[in-house]
This record gives C-alpha cells, sequence and structure tokens, in this order.
C-alpha cells in the first residue's frame, strides 16, 4: 500500500505492538467473561479494525453491534456536541456488554455512551479503548480495558481518520501538522 503524499507523520505504535496489545486485551476478556458471550458494542467509524482484531483476540462466543455517534465532524478536536447517527440494534437488557472505542480524548463522547446504554439497563457495562490521550480527561474515566495511553498528540492510523483519510494504515501515526489534511 502506498500513499503518494508518504505518510502522514511518524509512527506512533506499530502495527507488531498494536497486535500484542490486542492478543493481551484478548486474553483478559476471556478470562473476566468467562463462560458468558460478551456483546461488543464497535463506535464507528474509528473503532471498526480494533474490534474486528478485538473479536478475533477474545476465545469466546461474542456478539457485535455497531453504534455512530459524532462530536468531531471533519474536524481535529470535538466539537463538544454529541449525537446518535446509528443506533444499536441489540437489546441490552441484562447483557454484558463491552464498549469498544478506538480513542478516548476528552471523555464527553464516552461519558454520553456510558450514560445512553447504562440506561437500556445491561447485566454490565464495561469499556475496551485501544487509546487514551493523557492529560485530556477532566475527571477519572474508570477504563477497564485500555490499550496505550498516548501524548495529546492528533493520531490517524488502524482505523483513526482525519477528515476519512488514513484510517487503512497499519500503524497509529502521529499526525504531522504539514501533512494534508484533505
Amino acid at each position: 500500500m502506498s500513499d503518494t503524499t508518504g505518510p502522514p507523520g511518524e509512527i506512533l505504535l506499530s502495527r507488531e505492538r498494536i497486535h500484542e496489545r490486542i492478543s493481551e486485551l484478548g486474553r483478559d476478556i476471556s478470562r473476566d467473561y468467562a463462560g458468558q458471550a460478551p456483546l461488543l458494542i464497535g463506535v464507528l467509524k474509528g473503532a471498526f479494525v480494533f474490534m474486528a482484531d478485538l473479536a478475533r483476540a477474545i476465545d469466546l462466543p461474542v456478539e457485535v453491534d455497531f453504534m455512530a455517534v459524532s462530536s468531531y465532524g471533519n474536524a481535529t478536536r470535538t466539537s463538544g456536541v454529541v449525537r446518535i447517527v446509528k443506533d444499536l440494534d441489540a437489546d441490552l437488557s441484562g447483557r454484558h456488554v463491552i464498549v469498544v472505542e478506538d480513542i478516548i480524548d476528552s471523555g464527553l463522547t464516552l461519558n454520553y455512551l456510558r450514560r445512553n446504554l447504562q440506561s437500556r439497563e445491561p447485566a454490565s457495562l464495561e469499556v475496551c479503548a485501544l487509546l487514551v490521550r493523557s492529560g485530556r480527561q477532566p475527571d477519572e474515566l474508570d477504563l477497564k480495558y485500555v490499550g496505550f495511553e498516548i501524548p495529546p498528540d492528533f493520531v490517524v492510523g488502524y482505523g483513526l481518520d482525519v477528515a476519512e483519510r488514513y484510517r487503512n494504515l497499519p500503524h497509529v501515526y502521529r499526525m504531522d501538522t504539514a501533512a494534508p489534511h484533505a
């Protein structure tokens, strides 16, 4: 795969390191949910790559569903307004639910999702985030499964984008501010 504009910046997390950590998360979830069939809820669009790899790393029967929320639009910073663009198909009542997020920034979107999903009466509700930007959350987020804590830089690749670009890159890159954004 090659992009004529070149890489968007330096590699922050290699494909190999990402896959090692996802294997570890899969083992943790398999242990914690032994005998259960957790429902993984992927937050679109960014989490689709991570969720596919995570689901394969979990040694349990899992079900999947997707939600799409918007708080960024085409910007590199959250607007502060969260809206549901696509809701779930599954009923959460009595289910063990794991929300799968690509990245946690301010925590605003996650807090909104937690309140919304908790009102649907799941048996349990946990979060598995690939990335957490350090120092961006005003409150403790109580995340059970975290892939990596990263600097507060803007990142792309492995499902993460800017203006719908770079999702297909195999590594996570620290976005070079000189890279083209359109």
